[in-house]
């Protein structure tokens, strides 16, 4: 029987685990859903964490890594590939050997470095071997202002945008077609991202108010690598500000822990009339 064409992107995180599920692999799940398109997962690290901090980690064998993304690519079409916590220089090894084999789409990496306390997630070694295994492998990376001073091994003072924007070409030539900057660690009323590839694009948003803000990077990177496979990048990305922002305005109507909570990924989908009639 001949199958028809699939319309549904089929889109592949490779990333560390959340058991409370406002991070890492269950966020991208999540993101990959909330924008229509069907979520595969290869796990680098099981992560002890909550809405209240990260207690610790268990990273897999390398090897293993490499046998479920050869697992996944050599038997399903794969439209678009999110990366997020690597753990350890061996793992980004064995992800980017993976990549050069099989990878013939989008990939968008998020570098999970620096936790939200501002302490380092990685040795130096772990984070040579993503800045430049990975980060040349990738079409599209987005990094935050911590991790931006991380990539480019020197303390970064980018107090204001103009300072973002005088950095936008030392990230651009670690290797990534596309670097979005973000600028959510500057503070004030607005948060400006800058957008820089074949063309450059500001894109600013209201700040939410709200302490339940876990997980938003991991977010912002799935979401964008799900539009990929329909949108170009710059579309892409303004789509995917677009609900990262409203998962935020939403994020209250969650009561998941009594740290930072998650964003409300599913804000769109889950309507009052569901609500109720699961009370």
């Amino acid at each position: 029987m001949k199958r028809r064409h699939a319309l549904i992107p089929n889109v592949l995180t490779i990333a560390g685990t959340d058991p409370t599920g406002g991070a890492g692999i269950q966020a991208d799940l999540k993101a990959f859903s909330a924008q229509g398109t069907y979520g595969m997962s290869v796990v680098t690290a099981v992560v002890a964490q909550n809405t209240r901090g990260v207690g610790s980690i268990f990273a897999m064998e390398p090897d293993f890594v490499a046998e479920q993304i050869a697992a996944v690519f050599e038997d399903v079409r794969v439209d678009a590939v999110k990366i997020g916590m690597v753990a350890n220089a061996k793992i980004a090894d064995a992800i980017a050997q993976s990549l050069d084999k099989y990878a013939k789409c989008p990939v968008v990496l998020d570098p999970v470095m620096v936790a939200k306390s501002g302490d380092h997630l990685m040795k130096q070694d772990d984070v040579e071997a993503i800045r430049d295994r990975l980060v040349p492998r990738a079409t599209l990376i987005t990094p935050n202002l911590p991790e931006a001073s991380v990539l480019l091994g020197r303390d970064v003072e980018m107090g204001s945008l103009e300072e973002m924007r005088d950095s936008l070409d030392d990230l651009r030539a670690l290797g990534s077609d596309w670097v979005l900057l973000k600028g959510g660690h500057l503070g004030g009323e607005e948060s400006t991202d800058i957008l820089t590839g074949d063309e450059t694009v500001e894109l600013t948003a209201p700040r939410v108010d709200t302490v339940n803000d876990h997980g938003t990077g991991c977010t912002l990177s799935a979401a964008i690598a799900a539009l990929l496979p329909h949108h170009g990048y710059v579309e892409a990305v303004t789509r995917a500000k677009e609900y990262l922002t409203e998962a935020l305005r939403h994020a209250d109507d969650l009561e998941v822990g009594s740290g930072h909570g998650p964003v409300h990924h599913f804000h769109a989908l889950w309507t009052s009339d569901l609500q109720g009639a699961k009370r």
